[in-house]
C-alpha cells in the first residue's frame, strides 16, 4: 500500500513545490529491449511509476490493460479521470468539457489533482499513468505536487494515417471521436508531447514502442521492460 503522509488537499488547491535533479545526459531513445538492470528495483514504501505517452489512438489503453493482467500494475487514465469528472455533472466537469471539445489541454493543476486523489486512494503501489503527461506544463506540475519522478515512460509510437483510422473506428461515443478534434488533438500531441518525450529521453527513462503490429504483437516488444518486476 501507498501512501503520502500529507492528506490530499482541496482538488483543485496548490501544493508547494519540490526540487528535483534536472541534470540530463546526451540524448537518446531507448530500445525496447532492454536489461533488468535498466529497471529500478520497486519498494511498496514508495510508488513505481510509469508515464504511459502516445497520441490518440496508438494504443496506449488496450496495452496499459495488457500490463495490468501481467505485472499487476493499477491502471490510471487521465482522460477517464477527466471524463468521470465530467459525468458528475461539476461546475470543473463543464470546464473540462468544453476544453476538450476544442482540443485542447486540461489545465495541469486540474488533471495532477486528480491523478493524486487516484493514487491515494489506491492500495497498490504500482501505477501506469496513461495519456500524461501531454506538456512541459503537466510533468512539471505532477513532479512537483507528487514529489518524484516516474520510474519508467512508455512512448507508443504510431503513424498518424494509423491513429486516426483506430479512433474513427473505435466508436466509443466519446466528445473527442470525430475527425475534426482528432486532427487537433494530433496536431497538440505534436507540439507539445515532444519536449516531454525528449526530456525523459535525456533522463534514460523512455523506451519507445513501435505500435504498429496486432495487439499481442505490440505487447511482446513491452514485456520485457517489465519483465524484471515479476521476478
Amino acid at each position: 500500500m501507498w501512501r503520502r503522509v500529507a492528506s490530499v488537499s482541496h482538488l483543485f488547491s496548490h501544493s508547494k513545490s519540490t526540487k528535483f535533479n534536472q541534470g540530463g545526459s546526451t540524448f537518446k531513445i531507448w530500445e525496447t529491449i532492454t536489461s533488468e538492470s535498466e529497471i529500478p528495483t520497486p519498494s511498496k514504501g514508495s510508488p513505481f511509476i510509469t508515464f504511459v505517452l502516445g497520441g490518440p489512438g496508438s494504443g496506449k489503453g488496450t496495452q496499459c490493460a495488457k500490463i495490468v493482467e501481467a505485472f499487476g500494475f493499477t491502471h490510471i487514465s487521465a482522460g477517464d479521470l477527466l471524463r468521470r469528472e465530467i459525468a458528475s455533472g461539476s461546475a470543473y466537469g463543464s470546464v473540462i468539457l468544453s476544453t476538450i471539445r476544442e482540443g485542447k489541454i486540461v489545465p495541469s493543476q486540474v488533471t495532477v489533482q486528480l491523478i493524486q486523489k487516484e493514487m491515494e486512494s489506491s492500495d497498490n503501489y504500482k501505477f501506469l499513468i496513461d495519456g500524461f503527461p501531454r506538456s512541459e506544463e503537466n510533468r512539471k506540475a505532477f513532479e512537483q505536487t507528487i514529489g518524484t519522478e516516474p520510474d519508467v515512460v512508455l512512448f507508443f509510437d504510431c503513424p498518424e494515417q494509423e491513429m486516426v483510422k483506430r479512433v474513427l473506428n473505435r466508436n466509443q461515443g466519446r466528445v473527442d471521436d470525430n475527425i475534426d478534434t482528432i486532427k487537433k488533438r494530433l496536431e497538440i500531441f505534436d507540439e507539445l508531447n515532444w519536449p516531454v518525450i525528449n526530456y525523459y529521453s535525456q533522463r534514460g527513462k523512455l523506451h519507445k514502442i513501435n505500435a504498429v503490429g496486432t495487439v499481442d504483437e505490440i505487447f511482446e516488444k513491452v514485456r520485457p521492460i517489465f519483465a524484471p518486476l515479476s521476478k
